[in-house]
């Protein structure tokens, strides 16, 4: 195949993380478009770097899961994809979130080869400035709640003003080009509702854990938006 040795040792390990059983020297090799030595020594190189490579040669490979290859495997569009993303949350997230990707993309700068890293400085993809209306709410502590699949209580003030307090079950936070909005299950109305992070006056935690999983309550919400 074509490319780097790094992009041929990354389409190798997909290779075999497609896999649920083992897969055999010439099977691999045909699919990557190499020969059977070139991939017996890019096995080698990946178990070298940590991968968990069961097998051996005349018998089959299997990987087993957990090993994630280091970033300098990065094609110099995959670098850039992640600039471009890293620098946006910078822009438009909250101070937490926007440290965490500065600190994400310094790491990834640190083991890359230097004509890969050259492109972080380099980019020409630039983010442009954001009018994004300041949150009330404490955006840090709803992806928490999130992650933690927590019950919150919120004071919510609509457009007219009028304060209501609402058990939520937040399981979305979405970025939009001036607002961020909560996707939550309301206890009150026993529907999904959308709330505005610069409406909410204040967020409370009740201590309770929702009683269905996230990802199922997500997937219901994704099935109700229109042309779903």
């Amino acid at each position: 195949m074509a490319g780097s040795r790094s992009e041929r040792l990354l389409a190798l390990l997909q290779a075999l993380r497609s896999r649920r059983y083992p897969v055999t020297g010439d099977a691999l090799a045909r699919e990557l478009d190499v020969s059977l030595r070139t991939l017996y020594r890019d096995i080698a190189s990946l178990r070298a770097q940590g991968a968990a490579i069961e097998g051996e040669a005349g018998v089959g490979y299997l990987l087993r899961p957990g090993f994630l290859l280091p970033p300098m495997m990065f094609s110099q569009d995959e670098i850039e994809a992640l600039v471009l993303g890293s620098r946006w949350v910078e822009k438009v997230s909250d101070p937490k979130l926007s440290t965490a990707a500065s600190q994400a993309l310094a790491k990834i700068a640190a083991v890359l080869p230097q004509s890969l890293s050259e492109t972080i400085d380099e980019t020409a993809l630039i983010v442009g400035p954001r009018a994004v209306t300041e949150d009330t709410a404490d955006i840090a502590a709803l992806r928490s709640a999130i992650r933690a699949e927590k019950v919150l209580e919120i004071d919510y003030r609509d457009e007219r003003d009028q304060v209501t307090t609402r058990v939520i079950w937040p399981i979305g936070l979405a970025y939009f080009e001036r607002v961020r909005i909560v996707v939550a299950w309301c206890e009150m109305r026993q529907d999904f509702r959308h709330f505005r992070t610069d409406r909410i006056a204040a967020l409370n935690e009740t201590g309770r854990r929702y009683p269905r999983r996230r990802t199922v309550l997500l997937s219901e919400w994704r099935r109700q938006l229109p042309g779903a």
